[in-house]
């Protein structure tokens, strides 16, 4: 059942929360106001509502939408991760009150997670394009100016070497194993655990990869085919277990369901191992590097290998994410991209979305040289924009640096370095740096919270800086009435 929306503190509490009330945070009291919204909460609750038909009326309470909206804004606005979000919320007054909390028991770091995950990649969304309608009608942004860039947000994976990967799937199907064993009569289900000798053979083929002369390949060779072969083993011995489950062949004596979770978790893996076993074989073996579908993740499937041409960062593991920012720092757009596309084809599409959130082109828009093409300069007067601002690529003409050199260009183009620095705040004031909500719904949850954290944080700072230019422009009026 959804938590209440309108909760009555106890008696007891009320005395003390006039205390606590005066216990002020500079950032977080504009951004408790923009969150006090009917719109915003409706959504989050339409979330909680949709995990069961009758999540509305049945079963325990969970946690309220009013609370679930600020516990997320927080996290992220503090970048946090669930543990520190639960310790933080227990120990500060400031805190409990900004997520409702008060006087009430704090959900464990376990229950956050789910709740999150509720809100999924859609309810996000849904979240991030109110706000952004919230700050257009506050006229915190006109939507006159459009910079947009593309960079790449790491997933949770550790550095995918097929060694690793191999090691990895010995461990998940023999803790299986071992589990489904623990459920069954001693000695019905028989396996050899070759997790040691992994290890082994792993810490063998770092050792001579430290020095690729001819006898270290070969010595990196014997220990991949003896990793490989500890691999198939494990892996035979996985699909008889499913088989025997299948015909009933296993004696149960204890708990069935925990015997088809771990059946199911075999199923998942035992592809992905496979295909890791197929592509160590095509590279190792066969000197094949460009073997196709490479899996660099057991866990977080949907990484990709993406180059950006970063000297100290050649190859990136995550994925390519577009952001599309207007006037006063808000992020009006993100996008998740698939593999990593060329940046050319990105600028119609940040137009495109743009006109759809505005209602109208950008007067001024501009990005960096990877996003050039004489198609999408023309593409984008075509759609309304007056000025564009994409620098050429390779030996400029007479006319074109002519056309490069005018005062309105250079000064739009400085204006887009500023997306630097706003992906930089982004990555890591934000937390998106690196995603550690899991699967790809996941990553995508992760890079939209952040992009919402940010956008409450620069609304409220333009609201505050408003009040302080109205009141200082009140001083200055009444000073000038006592002049007179």
């Amino acid at each position: 059942m959804v938590g209440r929306l309108h909760r009555q503190s106890s008696l007891f509490y009320v005395a003390f929360d006039k205390q606590a009330s005066l216990i002020k945070d500079d950032l977080l009291e504009p951004i408790d106001a923009l969150l006090d919204d009917e719109e915003l909460v409706a959504l989050v609750q339409q979330r909680l509502e949709r995990r069961h038909p009758r999540s509305r009326t049945r079963g325990r309470r969970s946690i309220s939408p009013d609370r679930l909206l600020r516990c997320c804004a927080l996290k992220h606005i503090k970048g946090w991760s669930l543990r520190q979000l639960e310790r933080e919320l227990r120990a500060s007054l400031v805190y409990r009150r900004f997520t409702r909390f008060d006087q009430d028991a704090i959900p464990d770091f376990a229950t956050f997670s789910r709740a999150f995950a509720v809100l999924g990649d859609e309810g996000t969304r849904a979240i991030h394009d109110c706000i952004v309608q919230k700050a257009r009608v506050e006229r915190v942004v006109q939507g006159h100016k459009l910079r947009t860039d593309t960079t790449v947000v790491e997933t949770n994976v550790h550095h995918p070497t097929d060694s690793a990967l191999l090691d990895d799937g010995i461990h998940i199907v023999t803790r299986a194993l071992k589990r489904i064993a623990a459920e069954c009569v001693k000695g019905s289900v028989k396996f050899v655990d070759h997790t040691r000798a992994a290890k082994h053979r792993v810490l063998e083929i770092h050792r001579a990869a430290k020095t690729m002369t001819d006898a270290n390949r070969e010595r990196m060779k014997n220990s991949y085919g003896k990793l490989v072969a500890f691999t198939r083993h494990v892996v035979r011995h996985a699909e008889k277990v499913q088989s025997d489950l299948k015909r009933g062949g296993l004696h149960v004596v204890d708990k069935a369901k925990r015997i088809a979770i771990q059946a199911a978790r075999i199923g998942h893996f035992l592809p992905l191992i496979k295909g890791v076993i197929a592509q160590t074989k095509a590279r190792v073996f066969k000197g094949d590097n460009h073997f196709p579908g490479k899996i660099l993740s057991l866990f977080e499937v949907h990484t990709q290998a993406i180059r950006k041409g970063k000297a100290h960062k050649p190859t990136e593991f995550g994925r390519l994410v577009q952001i599309d920012e207007v006037e006063n720092g808000i992020v009006s757009s993100y996008d998740v991209k698939d593999g990593n596309p060329s940046d050319t084809t990105s600028w119609t599409p940040a137009i495109s979305q743009h006109k759809a959130i505005f209602g109208r082109a950008p007067k001024m828009a501009t990005a960096d040289r990877g996003f050039f093409s004489a198609k999408n300069e023309s593409t984008a007067r075509k759609s309304g924009v007056k000025r564009v601002a994409l620098p050429a690529r390779g030996p400029l003409s007479k006319k074109r640096k002519k056309h490069q050199k005018q005062r309105w260009w250079r000064r739009l183009l400085r204006w887009r370095a500023g997306i630097e620095a706003r992906i930089g705040t982004l990555k890591h004031r934000f937390g998106m740096v690196r995603a550690h909500y899991k699967g790809d719904r996941g990553f995508k949850r992760h890079v939209g919270w952040s992009v919402i954290a940010n956008n409450l944080v620069s609304i409220a700072r333009v609201g505050e800086k408003r009040k302080a230019e109205e009141k200082r422009k009140a001083e200055q009026h009444a000073q000038t009435k006592r002049a007179a």
